[in-house]
């Protein structure tokens, strides 16, 4: 791509130009950061982390976001279709141990709702979902599903999701469930197993408002409502923040939102993990931005190099 002369924003961008290439392997994509092949990268794994921090020539950009990797227990089949099941999943969730094990602390916890900490209307209020394996094993026992065997379906494809699916697993043990990953390949998981197990992961980017967030995932006829959840005071309670003029009564309907999907909706959301970029440290006016990685992909018009 080569710079637009004619571009509406005075003195910008600042470079002639920029290639875009695609390298899905992560390794292959640090390395080449490493050998100076390249001088961004995107989708940094935290695992690569201390490579990139140990190179005087490079730098990693740690761009704290609404992503997150999730736990989707469908609500309209069994055994989604208990509640007290649907709670037991969440309570499995060793958030902390996510966050430090799998995203090396390139997260923050997260508490079974798409609002990340930071955003607008986040409901700071909202009471933590604990890790707590023998309140899960009462639920299950409950319920009589003490001792059922359930396959949790997951992909390389999704942010960590074989790592918490193991986790999920062992935590699982403690509380009389026997789990097992089905690790599926990424090509074809959306289309063929995304939303359509009992218990599989999903992966959800950054969206730009709640309303956005909310609609497109937890609205009853929302075609991406992972979890199949079905909830006509939530669907009320969106239409009218949506239409709300005042500022404190929508805040207090999105807090309100938020209180619905923590403790009855079908995902389970652990954490909402950093974008991480690599860059040469000869790019100068790189930044971090929460709506996704290369500066919320806008990078190309706020830097340059000095070579």
């Amino acid at each position: 791509m080569v710079r637009n002369i004619q571009y509406w924003k005075p003195g910008l961008p600042y470079l002639d130009e920029i290639e875009c290439i695609a390298i899905s392997d992560e390794s292959s994509r640090v390395n080449a950061l490493l050998a100076g092949d390249i001088h961004v990268i995107t989708g940094v794994n935290p695992r690569f982390t201390n490579r990139i921090k140990a190179s005087a020539k490079h730098q990693v950009i740690d761009s704290p976001s609404g992503n997150y990797t999730d736990l989707i227990i469908r609500q309209d089949q069994m055994p989604g279709k208990s509640p007290e099941f649907t709670q037991a999943m969440k309570l499995l969730l060793d958030r902390e141990q996510i966050k430090s094990a799998v995203f090396r602390g390139y997260a923050v916890v997260g508490n079974d709702q798409p609002i990340a900490p930071g955003a607008r209307y986040f409901n700071a209020d909202l009471p933590q979902t604990a890790y707590n394996p023998q309140k899960a094993a009462f639920l299950l026992k409950k319920v009589g599903m003490s001792d059922i065997h359930m396959p949790v379906a997951t992909s390389p494809i999704i942010p960590g999701g074989l790592d918490i699916a193991t986790l999920l697993q062992q935590s699982a043990q403690q509380a009389g469930l026997k789990l097992s990953i089905n690790r599926l390949p990424g090509d074809g998981y959306w289309a063929n197993h995304w939303m359509k197990h009992p218990l599989s992961f999903g992966s959800v980017n950054p969206r730009p408002n709640a309303d956005v967030l909310f609609t497109q995932f937890f609205q009853s006829s929302a075609p991406w409502n992972e979890s199949g959840w079905n909830n006509p005071q939530f669907d009320q309670m969106l239409a009218l923040a949506r239409a709300e003029g005042d500022e404190v009564k929508r805040r207090q309907l999105y807090a309100d939102m938020q209180v619905l999907v923590s403790q009855q909706g079908g995902v389970g959301i652990p954490v909402f993990i950093s974008n991480i970029d690599g860059i040469d440290q000869r790019i100068k006016g790189y930044g971090s931005n929460p709506l996704g990685g290369f500066m919320g992909y806008m990078f190309a018009e706020q830097v340059w190099l000095d070579a």
